[in-house]
C-alpha cells in the first residue's frame, strides 16, 4: 500500500541504516574536515539539482560552520558574466567545462576541503569539480548513493575521486516506493544526506572543543547580537565565505 505510512517507514529505515553503518566513516570525515578548518581552511561544498540543498545545508545556517561556502551553478551568473537564463537549463549540470567555470570565479585556497553531493555520483559537473578537487591537493568528501552509482556506465565516479565516501543509502533512482505499473515516489538522498551533514557539524564542532577551541559556527541572526556575532567570524574569512542564497 501507498500512503505515508509507508514513506514514515522507508525513512526510518534509511535513518537507522545510516547510523548503524556510516558513522565511522563520517568520522573520518569530520577529522579531515577539522584539520583543514584549523589550518585555515573552508569547506567547499558543492552539489547540482536536488543535492544543492545537502550542500546549502553546511553553509551560512545557525548552528553551522562559519568557514563553509557553496559552490554553485548559480554562481557562474551571480559572480560571473553569464545571464540568468543561461543556467536555467536542468541539464546544465551534465555540461563538462562548467565545474571549472565555477572553481574560477571562486577564492579557493590550499588548505580547503572540499565535501561534494550528488546522489547518482555521474553528472560531468560533479565529475569535473571533485577531479579539479583531487588534482589540486585538495581533499575530497563524496556524499552519494553507492546502490546509484555502482549502476553507471561511466569511466569515472565521484565516489572513485574521494578520499571519503559516504553512502547516503538512497536506492538506484532515489525515489523510494515502487507504484504499479511502474515508476517510483518518494526519495530519500536528501533526507539522509541532511543528517549526513549535520552528523558533520556535530563532528567537527566537537573536535574543536577537545582541542580547547570554541567551534567557529553561526548564532542564528534572528536572536539579539546574532549578526554582530556572525560578522565578527565572518571578517576572518572575507570573499572566501560567500553566502549567496544561503
Amino acid at each position: 500500500m501507498i500512503d505515508q505510512n509507508a514513506y514514515a517507514e522507508t525513512a526510518r529505515n534509511a535513518v537507522n541504516r545510516l547510523l548503524d553503518t556510516e558513522r565511522s566513516v563520517i568520522e573520518e570525515a569530520g577529522g579531515l574536515i577539522f584539520a583543514a578548518l584549523r589550518a585555515g581552511g573552508v569547506l567547499q561544498a558543492f552539489g547540482t539539482g536536488h543535492s544543492r540543498s545537502v550542500a546549502l545545508e553546511l553553509v551560512g545556517r545557525a548552528g553551522g560552520l562559519v568557514p563553509a561556502n557553496q559552490l554553485g551553478i548559480r554562481d557562474v551568473a551571480y559572480y560571473g558574466d553569464a545571464s540568468p537564463r543561461d543556467i536555467l537549463d536542468p541539464k546544465i549540470e551534465r555540461e563538462p567545462s562548467l565545474a571549472l567555470r565555477i572553481w574560477e570565479l571562486a577564492d579557493i585556497r590550499p588548505e580547503d576541503i572540499f565535501v561534494i553531493i550528488s546522489n547518482s555520483g555521474g553528472n560531468a559537473s560533479i565529475v569535473e569539480m571533485a577531479r579539479l578537487a583531487r588534482t589540486s591537493g585538495h581533499r575530497v568528501i563524496a556524499i552519494t548513493s553507492r546502490a546509484h552509482t555502482a549502476e553507471l556506465s561511466v569511466d569515472e565516479r565521484l565516489a572513485d575521486l574521494a578520499d571519503v565516501v559516504i553512502d547516503n543509502g538512497a536506492p538506484y533512482g532515489d525515489a523510494a516506493l515502487p507504484l504499479p505499473g511502474g515508476g517510483a515516489i518518494c526519495p530519500v538522498s536528501n533526507l539522509t544526506g541532511v543528517l549526513i551533514a549535520q552528523l558533520l557539524v556535530a563532528e567537527v564542532a566537537g573536535r574543536f572543543l577537545a582541542a580547547g577551541q570554541a567551534p567557529p559556527v553561526f548564532r542564528s541572526a534572528n536572536t539579539p547580537g546574532g549578526d554582530a556575532y556572525n560578522d565578527r567570524l565572518l571578517e576572518v574569512y572575507g570573499s572566501r565565505v560567500r553566502l549567496g542564497d544561503a
